[in-house]
């Protein structure tokens, strides 16, 4: 289907090892479901500790749980905290953002479903979305195969454009996760920054309109 050039784009800047984005990531896909045919979701990513070297120490682990509680609460998803038993760590999120950007180019259409799947994958399931291996399960969950998904993945265009996406978030001033901005001719109006229910989201979009 051809999307007719005037229909209004939101970016949604996410990340799929960010609590609260898979707290959030329902409310955009209830929202790009209600707004069918009137509103477009462009998926861009942000820059969340992308290129982590070190584990994770004592006092990260404890913000990242008190976040993840929080999410909970607020958003009644659910998360295995074994994810904090786990030693050393690498919280890099490079690889899921990489994997999700080839799924985009891959499969445009299913980019919000792709990273829900990340989102459970990680959250839900305790996956480890640093693990090339489980990139390529979720990806084949959308009909792409290894060698097709390895082959982009890989590739240094994919990679040079994640770097790219990467800054041009940046330049929009999106420094918290989730955000959404409202694609205008004059460049990008923030809409929301943070988590926020379905009805908030819409009267924020409608003041924006």
């Amino acid at each position: 289907m051809v999307q007719d050039p005037n229909t209004p784009t939101i970016l949604y800047v996410t990340n799929p090892m960010c609590a609260w984005c898979y707290g959030f990531t329902p409310v955009v896909r209830r929202l790009a479901a209600l707004w069918r045919g009137k509103l477009q979701v462009q998926v861009q990513l942000g820059n969340l500790q992308a290129y982590a070297t070190e584990s994770l120490q004592r006092e990260e682990r404890e913000r990242l749980a008190t976040s993840w509680h929080w999410v909970q609460q607020r958003t009644h998803q659910p998360f295995d905290f074994r994810f904090f038993l786990k030693r050393d760590y690498i919280f890099a999120t490079e690889p899921a953002c990489r994997a999700l950007l080839c799924m985009r180019l891959l499969r445009p259409v299913l980019t919000l479903e792709v990273l829900r799947a990340m989102h459970s994958a990680f959250f839900a399931d305790g996956l480890d979305l640093t693990d090339t291996r489980v990139l390529v399960q979720i990806a084949g969950l959308f009909g792409v195969s290894e060698n097709l998904f390895m082959a982009l993945f890989e590739s240094e265009e994919v990679m040079q454009q994640l770097d790219d996406e990467f800054e041009s978030v940046a330049q929009l001033g999106a420094t918290n996760f989730p955000s959404v901005y409202l694609k205008t001719r004059q460049g990008a109006e923030l809409v929301s920054k943070g988590f926020c229910q379905l009805y908030e989201l819409e009267q924020r979009l409608l003041l924006h309109l």
